[in-house]
């Protein structure tokens, strides 16, 4: 499964206030992130930065990102490995040191409670983790750390 893919979205800035740019508290900092045949993601710059509380930041969509990649990659392995989920969660964190006008993230920890259909699951589960860094393209692509604090929990019977 080998090759090239290309991925495209267009970023509308939607926070002209009637002045454009003519001063920095003079701008909103919203935006659409349109994608074909998706509906527009609101966007906006941390509220530190001024942005808006109420709409995504591009800090909060990199975590996403990870998550969601590392969540892809892991049912994956878990269906290569055998491994029934029957849920999953993951309440990610991630650090970002500003320096100065500029700054980097320094770490993203993923916690996901991973709850498998049977106890005999439970070590391949964990496992599981591992290869699913591996396979991450995302994670594969950023120049930090992403630790992996991983739960898992077995169904209850009947559930």
């Amino acid at each position: 499964m080998d090759g090239r893919h290309e991925y495209a979205i267009t970023v509308e800035w939607v926070g002209n206030r009637g002045t454009g740019t003519s001063g920095y508290r003079e701008y909103g900092r919203e935006q659409l992130i349109h994608g074909a045949h998706k509906p527009p993601l609101a966007g906006s710059a941390d509220p530190t930065f001024r942005g808006n509380r109420d709409r995504w930041n591009p800090e909060e969509m990199l975590l996403s990102a990870l998550a969601q990649c590392h969540m892809l990659s892991y049912l994956h392995v878990a269906v290569r490995d055998g491994v029934v989920v029957t849920d999953y969660v993951d309440d990610a964190t991630g650090v970002l040191l500003q320096r100065g006008m500029g700054g980097a993230f320094e770490s993203v920890t993923l916690r996901p409670r991973v709850t498998v259909a049977s106890a005999d699951m439970v070590e391949a589960a964990r496992a599981a983790h591992s290869d699913a860094q591996k396979f991450c393209f995302i994670a594969n692509s950023v120049n930090f750390p992403v630790h992996h604090d991983p739960v898992i929990l077995v169904a209850e019977r009947g559930a």
